[in-house]
């Protein structure tokens, strides 16, 4: 299975641009013959563009998910959709089942090839220093994997890596790749790197690690999108620049793996 990272770069500009920039990311991974493509934290609106969460936020069913929903479609790729703003009274009203019956949710999506939506997973865990996320989201409360091309998959988001118990209840579930959409800051780049490795080595699966780029009045983000073997011996990365990181993925790796080296066995 082929992974394509999409290292987009972010600014507070226009959703409709982002998403034209998504979609060429989305076009020229399939034409490079990827399988499942992933794209950043927030991409359409910038992470640390605050005072635009509530002007862009909608619900499952409006138009930003659902050219997301399309670009897989039309794409013929999985999509792990990075993640937007989540009106929760309108998802509400359209029929999902939601953490809330108001306010907002950093949420990330999973479209399958055909476009149909296969998952929803919230941000757990708000970036309270010096942020304004905790003030103006709601947490998620579920972890819901899927199934894709021989993996079962799960997500988790930016500021999460910092809470390996997350994880730690994934790989319980059954996940062979975590999928990590991010906007991570400069100037934590060791942080970024060293998290995002070693939950790929203490749960002995494929990581990718997929950040945005680009720089904000109060922040930069830092790029270096990575894949990760279950091993966690880095595949393919960037640096602070947009691009693609790309690799193949094959799911026996981690049966083998774990087998040879059989460490979550050994917990207690």
């Amino acid at each position: 299975m082929r992974l394509s990272l999409a290292q987009l770069e972010q600014d507070a500009g226009s959703v409709d641009a982002a998403l034209d920039a998504a979609e060429a990311a989305v076009e020229a991974a399939a034409a490079d013959g990827a399988d499942l493509v992933a794209l950043p934290e927030l991409f359409a609106v910038g992470y640390f563009a605050f005072e635009s969460y509530a002007r862009v936020a909608e619900g499952l069913d409006g138009p930003t998910f659902g050219r997301l929903r399309d670009m897989a479609a039309d794409h013929d790729v999985g999509l792990l959709a990075g993640s937007h703003v989540e009106d929760l009274e309108a998802s509400v009203d359209a029929g999902y089942d939601v953490p809330g019956d108001t306010g907002l949710a950093n949420t990330t999506t999973f479209f399958d090839r055909d476009g149909s939506l296969r998952t929803t997973y919230r941000k757990h865990h708000l970036f309270g220093y010096e942020s304004a996320e905790a003030r103006l989201l709601t947490p998620g409360e579920r972890l819901e994997p899927f199934e894709f091309d021989g993996f079962t998959v799960g997500t988790c988001t930016c500021y999460d890596l910092r809470f390996p118990e997350l994880t730690r209840e994934l790989v319980d579930r059954g996940v062979t790749l975590l999928l990590v959409p991010s906007a991570w800051p400069y100037p934590r780049v060791e942080h970024w790197q060293t998290l995002t490795r070693a939950r790929a080595i203490e749960n002995l699966w494929y990581l990718g690690a997929i950040n945005g780029v680009g720089a904000f009045e109060s922040a930069t983000l830092l790029g270096r999108s990575t894949v990760y073997d279950p091993w966690g011996t880095p595949l393919s990365s960037a640096g602070d620049r947009p691009a693609h990181v790309t690799a193949d993925l094959d799911p026996e790796e981690v049966t083998r793996v774990r087998e040879e080296f059989p460490a979550l066995a050994d917990r207690r």
